[in-house]
């Protein structure tokens, strides 16, 4: 495996565990979740510098359904990433402390709930509708070649059953009323084990991967129907 490729690969585990992390605001404390977004905007540079392909290829070639999707959550992780970052240095009391910027408290609260709480979702789409491509990493990182039908089956009902367990995870947060900012106060359970916190938002980011997953899937079959028909009048 190319040295990119490896890097691409830490890349992502790293933000992904960073992510977490920042999603446990007050079990880890204020200072340290200030740190850890600084160091998460700085993943998230690193990221799309390693796939500045991308970038270049925007205006390139013909938008399917399922490029349309991907790229408009792009964007709407793009405007998350700049809300967190805007309210983030309005409401801080450790990294940007120095900077005079204390008006709009209120609102910065507001918009890094909803930049949060959305990003996180969005990132799990984003996550799905690329899985194509990061489970075509992990084989070639473990020397896979080839997959059987039964080792599809199982990672179907695998995905079945961290679904499942994520939208469990998703009613017991209550993590609707963030979304539609039914509240503007994010509730913890401070008894509960950093780890079993981990592991319900592990889930919860399982979940959204599963429908961006699946969704693509149905965006890509809707766009091979689209094109079958042009292919169909083209003359042989």
């Amino acid at each position: 495996m190319r040295p990119k490729e490896i890097q691409k690969i830490l890349v992502d585990v790293a933000m992904t565990a960073v992510l977490l992390c920042l999603m446990a605001y007050l079990l880890l404390g204020e200072a340290l979740h200030e740190w850890l977004g600084v160091a998460m905007f700085g993943l998230w540079v690193f990221h799309h510098g390693l796939n500045w392909n991308w970038h270049k290829n925007l205006a390139k070639g013909r938008y399917t359904p399922l490029r349309l999707a991907q790229t408009g959550v792009d964007l709407l992780i793009l405007l998350s990433m700049v809300g967190l970052m805007v309210s983030g240095v309005m409401m801080s009391r450790e990294v940007f402390a120095f900077l005079p910027v204390r008006a709009g408290i209120g609102f910065a609260r507001t918009l890094h709930l909803l930049a949060s709480y959305w990003g996180f979702l969005w990132i799990g789409v984003h996550l799905g509708l690329h899985w194509g491509m990061v489970m075509g990493r992990i084989r070639k990182a473990a020397g896979i070649q080839t997959h059987t039908r039964l080792s599809t089956w199982l990672l179907r009902a695998l995905a079945v059953l961290v679904a499942g367990f994520g939208l469990s995870a998703f009613i017991r947060h209550d993590i609707a009323s963030y979304l539609l900012l039914r509240t503007q106060f994010v509730f913890f359970d401070m008894a509960q084990p950093l780890p079993l916190f981990f592991l319900d938002y592990l889930g919860m980011l399982g979940l959204w991967a599963a429908v961006g997953y699946y969704g693509g899937k149905l965006l890509q079959k809707a766009g091979r129907k689209r094109a079958r028909p042009r292919e169909d009048r083209e003359p042989s």
